[in-house]
């Protein structure tokens, strides 16, 4: 099988975590606007499902965080959603609500893959009911080529290949990650039918990403993306990790300050890509 869409690009990879920054409000148009104004490529979004079976791009399992509603999102309408302010709560100083009242919406996974055609989607889904629903957006969108489908839950990436027939790029489950780690221990790392694998520094007090896990990896032909790193030194110490493992092989960032990977990169001679760059 040849290199998937989603990963069929130069390291490394800056996606946008929820649309990056805390200047606007996390998995919003104008959040995503924002990191693609800046030159990304790469976004970073969760997938719910309403209750009338419509996909939200949405992180939470309830409104009540991020907006003006209440209620469990499977539980209400698409309609319901829709009219909720997105920005009701955002504050960036934590004292003033600058963007209420403004029209930021909670918007649908179809917004989201529509709206850029050359922008690529990693997508978590959150929930078992949205799994289906989501891959037959993505199939109707035409966006197999350019997302990335993860999940905690190994069971729902397994049911996400079995209705992509296989033609869509997958992270791997938690219990997946466990295996690879502990493959990893004696230089090996089974594929478990997974394109990439992502995963946090740490879980607990266990140290997930150091060297035996990065050279497992780049020996299976598995990219490694890390989460969420918004640390310039930490960012730097994860390109370095990269470099050991092999020349040409870095490892990616889901970041919230998308210009600080590219920054960071820029200086060590790895040349992101930016909207001035050609393909």
């Amino acid at each position: 099988m040849g290199v998937r869409g989603f990963l069929d690009h130069p390291s490394p990879l800056a996606i946008a975590h929820r649309g990056g920054g805390e200047d606007l409000p996390e998995n919003t148009m104008p959040a995503f606007e924002a990191a693609v104004a800046l030159g990304f490529r790469y976004l970073e979004t969760d997938a719910h499902l309403s209750s009338d079976g419509v996909v939200f791009s949405f992180h939470d399992e309830i409104l009540d965080r991020v907006t003006d509603r209440t209620g469990v999102v499977s539980a209400v309408t698409s309609s319901f959603i829709e009219g909720a302010d997105a920005a009701h709560r955002f504050s960036p100083d934590g004292k003033s609500f600058p963007l209420r009242g403004t029209g930021i919406r909670v918007p649908t996974m179809e917004e989201v893959l529509s709206r850029w055609p050359d922008v690529f989607v990693n997508i978590d889904t959150k929930s078992d009911a949205v799994v289906k629903p989501l891959v037959d957006l993505v199939r109707g969108v035409g966006a197999m080529d350019r997302v990335c489908i993860g999940s905690y839950r190994d069971g729902r990436l397994r049911r996400v290949r079995r209705l992509a027939g296989g033609r869509v790029c997958t992270s791997m489950g938690q219990a997946a990650i466990a295996a690879a780690w502990v493959a990893s221990r004696i230089g090996r790392m089974p594929r478990l039918r997974a394109d990439c694998v992502q995963v946090p520094v740490r879980a607990g007090n266990v140290v997930v990403l150091d060297r035996r896990f990065v050279a497992a990896a780049h020996r299976a032909g598995l990219p490694v993306h890390v989460w969420t790193i918004d640390d310039r030194a930490e960012m730097g110490r994860l390109l370095d990790l990269g470099k050991w493992a092999s020349g040409d092989y870095k490892i990616s960032s889901p970041i919230q300050d998308p210009d600080l990977l590219e920054e960071l990169a820029r200086s060590k001679s790895n040349r992101m890509p930016n909207s001035g760059d050609e393909d």
